[in-house]
């Protein structure tokens, strides 16, 4: 081997460094800062007793709809965490219900709550949004595969809450949508902690149940599915692509395409 082909050779490990140093810095760090600098820009409360969590309004009276009705919500978290994520949750009404039934998960004290705030209300003063919409036999059908996960959650204990990786909200989210596979489409790419499993590892299907998915603690970790497309998982930011309902991903900013549902 001549001198010139041994400094090529040597070179080719340090190419690949950089392009992708540069592939992350382009799929992650640039959508996350400039997402960063939008949001200190808006601005955010100053506290959690300051922001506002009245009803956004979103929802019709629950007695003006007499068949069953499933909701999946989503709204940023609060203050600065919100530039990296979305808070999950899920509303409920059997038929003939004549109010709501709002199930989340929280970092305070019983993770799973039950009504704790109202079906529709702003999270730390943002608004939230209705990512996924059931309604009559496919609500009825579906309320009785949601009951039946909220009550296997694993992490419902005090203390079992954990902010990043998970388990947390998302992770409370993905684990109903995993039973009830319609509800997989509002995991938003910003719902840090959705792939959060059991264990450190897992190898397995996707929440959908229409692909793959490789998980590495929620850390790390690759999606192929139908579903929810290709996504990366890069410590909890996720970029990737949906080509069912076209839309690329990116963290901090979300989806950027048509709507998930």
């Amino acid at each position: 081997m001549t001198m010139q082909q041994t400094l090529s050779a040597a070179r080719r490990p340090r190419r690949w460094w950089r392009r992708g140093l540069a592939l992350f810095a382009l799929a992650y760090l640039a959508p996350l800062g400039s997402y960063a600098a939008y949001s200190v820009l808006e601005g955010w409360p100053a506290s959690w007793r300051s922001a506002n969590w009245s009803s956004a309004g979103l929802l019709p009276q629950a007695d003006s709809r007499p068949e069953a009705q499933v909701y999946l919500l989503a709204s940023r978290v609060g203050r600065w965490r919100g530039i990296f994520a979305h808070h999950s949750w899920i509303v409920l009404k059997p038929a003939g219900a004549r109010q709501y039934i709002r199930y989340d998960v929280v970092g305070w004290g019983q993770p799973v709550r039950r009504n704790s705030q109202v079906a529709d209300g702003r999270w730390y003063g943002n608004d939230p949004e209705i990512m996924v919409h059931l309604s009559g036999d496919a609500a009825t059908r579906a309320i009785g595969a949601i009951d039946a996960a909220i009550s296997t959650y694993p992490y419902s204990r005090w203390g079992d809450y954990r902010i990043w990786p998970g388990p947390n909200s998302n992770s409370f989210i993905a684990h109903i949508a995993a039973a009830e596979p319609a509800l997989a489409p509002g995991l938003l790419p910003t719902a840090l902690g959705k792939d959060f499993r059991d264990g450190w590892f897992y190898a397995g299907p996707a929440v959908s149940d229409s692909g793959w998915q490789i998980s590495a603690g929620g850390l790390f970790g690759v999606t192929v599915a139908k579903v929810e497309g290709l996504e990366v998982n890069v410590l909890g930011l996720v970029a990737g692509i949906d080509l069912m309902r076209p839309a690329i991903k990116l963290p901090g900013w979300g989806r950027i395409g048509l709507d998930p549902a």
